[in-house]
């Protein structure tokens, strides 16, 4: 399928590992021109040389810095020549018990998942409207869904964002130009992210990190994680001309895990 989306100009932040890296090789592939940020420097290049070998026929740019920062932002949009897609992403607040976190972890934690998103959005819909074309794919977590009680950090903040765009992405001045608003609630994928997580639970237990992985896994009606090329893909057919009809929704990937019927 040709997602005629080939040409255009994507902004993806945390690209350099993970979820957003899998968004834009997923992008590239399809002939998108990207901008991608994180906060190393090394690894977000390391990415890059990846992503043209991908596709020597795009542009990749890097910007090394901290998109929650407004000098990281400007820095990231000032590299984009026009922003057609832009991909809302960056890593989750740490777990633990809400008794232990004091305003400051709250503040980091909205400034990360909800207030830079919403600023890099407000930062580009309008031009989005104005051409007649726009796709904003936020990454959130599937706790969005099924709020988990140690991420009780992530719970608030991408609840947050969630309802702040479930109202935004249903204005008429921008659905009716085709501008969609969309969010992606990844259950378990297999990344640092996951590895890290499993790790520390490892070391807790006694147990070696595979045996834990493993029990992790078969919790999951897959009997699987997921994988950050199928992540990429679904996020790529978001920001595709067939996606037109999409809008205010959340997409959640998490192998069934999820047991709702709604």
């Amino acid at each position: 399928m040709d997602l005629g989306i080939a040409g255009k100009w994507a902004l993806v932040c945390a690209a350099s590992k993970g979820l957003g890296k899998g968004c834009a090789m997923a992008l590239v592939r399809e002939g998108v021109h990207v901008v991608i940020t994180a906060r190393g420097a090394e690894a977000l290049e390391a990415t890059a040389a990846e992503l043209r070998a991908l596709n020597p026929a795009v542009q990749v740019r890097t910007v090394a810095g901290d998109i929650t920062t407004a000098a990281g932002r400007a820095a990231a949009l000032a590299a984009c020549p026009q922003v057609d897609i832009l991909i809302n992403n960056a890593g989750g607040p740490p777990p633990g018990d809400f008794r232990d976190w004091d305003r400051e972890a709250w503040i980091k934690a909205l400034d990360a998942n909800m207030l830079t998103p919403i600023e890099l959005i407000k930062s580009v819909v309008d031009g989005m409207a104005e051409r007649g074309y726009g796709r904003v794919v936020n990454i959130t977590s599937a706790a969005v869904k099924a709020p988990i009680d140690i991420l009780g950090l992530s719970n608030g903040a991408r609840s947050g964002l969630t309802g702040f765009v479930a109202g935004l992405a249903r204005q008429t001045k921008l659905a009716s130009r085709n501008v969609t608003i969309n969010a992606l609630l990844p259950g378990p994928f297999e990344t640092d992210r996951l590895i890290g997580t499993m790790t520390g639970q490892a070391k807790k237990s006694g147990q070696p990190l595979e045996v834990v992985m493993e029990a992790r896994r078969k919790t999951n009606p897959t009997l699987r994680f997921g994988n950050i090329d199928e992540f990429g893909a679904t996020c790529a057919f978001l920001c595709s001309v067939h996606a037109g009809y999409i809008t205010g929704q959340n997409v959640l990937m998490d192998g069934g895990a999820y047991p709702g019927t709604f």
